[in-house]
Order: structure tokens, then sequence, then C-alpha cells
């Protein structure tokens, strides 16, 4: 194994012309230039250097190893220096992975944020909804994945990092002619009779345990994981609906009112990562900077 100390040594040695020179070149002893010279040839399994008198002359194996030292030193100071940047939060990437609803929310204060604090690190966006976005981070297609997940499911993220985020409580909707409209509250029973407009899969299926749970089966005359679409539904009357509060923040439910249902379920709103990046500055710094935006 040649090692990058001992290549260093061999080039001063090749400039100057002998090992003191090299020593006071490189700043230390001679007998430890020696010992690396040594060691380097070991390594090489063939002479580098002929010594005859105080003369010192480099092999054909010399000149070769000289020759890519240079470039070989040069890109190593460059990985160097990458790495020291990054670790600075002076460059790094991060791939980000979100929900749609967290990507009109949570996502634009966080990242303008880390861009202010860290011009240096860049961000990408995909989106996908759990749990195809925590496949992706399992599968190295992302660095962080903004998810959500309806009750404490056992088991289901215990390999990853998981930083809590908010609680996001689900919210009806009812066209602003509705008989319930303006009210307080609503017992999700209330609406047990009416058109039902689902949102995602996760959405809809704890929509249908949570109906069932209050002694109903909604009937879905429409699902669409576009909420803008879910909200226009609403407002031209064709059906009511419960949405994420995140949802509703970043679109004008035009046509249609909100109404707080009971019994109260909300999801649970986290950032997800692997141990190994969440020690990575760039991906620890967004972390934060998620963290933060859900609690303004």
């Amino acid at each position: 194994m040649i090692e990058a100390r001992h290549l260093r040594v061999l080039r001063a040695v090749a400039t100057t012309g002998s090992f003191s020179a090299a020593a006071r070149e490189l700043g230390c002893t001679q007998p430890a230039v020696s010992q690396q010279m040594k060691a380097l040839e070991g390594s090489a399994g063939t002479p580098l250097l002929i010594r005859t008198g105080r003369e010192m002359r480099l092999t054909q194996a010399g000149e070769a190893l000289v020759r890519h030292a240079s470039g070989i030193l040069a890109g190593l100071t460059a990985a160097e220096e990458e790495v020291a940047a990054i670790a600075g939060l002076r460059a790094g990437r991060v791939r980000l992975v979100s929900f749609p609803s967290g990507s009109s929310t949570l996502v634009p204060g966080a990242l303008a944020a880390l861009r202010a604090a860290h011009p240096g690190t860049q961000v990408s966006l995909v989106e996908a909804e759990p749990p195809r976005s925590v496949e992706m981070l399992r599968d190295g297609d992302c660095d962080i994945a903004l998810a959500f997940r309806y009750g404490n499911v056992g088991g289901e993220w215990d390999d990853l990092v998981v930083r809590p985020l908010l609680k996001d409580r689900l919210i009806g909707l009812v066209p602003e002619g509705h008989r319930l409209a303006g009210a307080e509250a609503v017992g999700i029973g209330e609406l047990a009779d009416e058109p039902w407009i689902a949102g995602c899969p996760r959405c809809r299926r704890q929509l249908v345990e949570v109906c069932e749970e209050s002694g109903f089966t909604p009937r879905i005359d429409f699902a669409t994981d576009d909420y803008p679409a879910v909200i226009g539904l609403v407002g031209a009357g064709l059906g009511v609906a419960v949405l994420p509060g995140l949802a509703l923040e970043s679109v004008r439910p035009k046509g249609a009112c909100t109404v707080m249902v009971e019994p109260a379920v909300e999801r649970e709103v986290v950032a997800l990562t692997l141990s190994d990046l969440a020690r990575v500055p760039a991906v620890a710094a967004t972390l934060d900077e998620l963290s933060r935006a859900a609690a303004r």
C-alpha cells in the first residue's frame, strides 16, 4: 500500500537531490526521511533510488512514481479541500423528498433559511407520498424524507432517525351552503349520509377507519391525491371531505367552509433520515431548519 505521505517524501527527495535537503524542506529529520523511503520501497517492491556516495538518482520505477505523484497529491489535496468545505457547510448537497402539502408549507421556509445561513449547500426536492418516500430513503435515492403517519405504527421506522416536526389535525370541509357550514364542531357521524371526497391513499384509509369507528362506512364518490381538486369538488357542492391542516394552509378553500371534526384525528409529520446521513453537516442543518419551520 503506497501512502500519500511517502509520495510527498519521494517527491521532495527527487526535487532536492538528497535526504538531508528533503528533510529541511519537509521540516523533519534526515533519519525520518530515510525511514519513510525505505517503507515506500518496501510497498513498491522494488528500489526507487540509487545511492552512489553523495550522489542519488531515481531508478526507472522511481521516475514513474514521481511522475504520477504530482497528480495523485494534487487530487488528494483537492479532495481534502472539498471534504473540508462540506464539513464546514461551505458546500454540500441534500436530496429531499416530501409529500405535497409539506412541500408547499414546511419546505419553502426551511430551505430559504438554509440558503441564507449556508449559501453553498444545494438542496434538490422531489415529491412522493409515504410509504414510497420512505422506500426512496432506504434505497439511497434521497437523504431526507418528509413523511407522515396516523397512529404509532410499531416498528415502521425503527431503522431510521426520526425527527418529529408537528401534529397535523384533520379538518372537515363542507360546501358554503351546507347545513353544517359555520358550526364550531361537527361529529363525524353527522356526515354519515353525505357523499365523500377522499384524498391520498393513506388519508383515504384513515378516513374509512375513523368513519367505521363512528358506525358508518363513508360513500366515497370521488378520490384524488390533488388537494386543490378535493377543495374544488367540495366547493362545487359535490360532497364533503376531511383534509390535513397543512393541506389547507396553502390553498384558499373557495366555495367551501372548514369545520372542526370530532373525534379529533391527527397525523404525525416527521423528517426521516439514515443514522449515517444524520451526521453529515448539510443534512443535520436541513433537519434543524425543518424543525424550526414546523415550530413557526
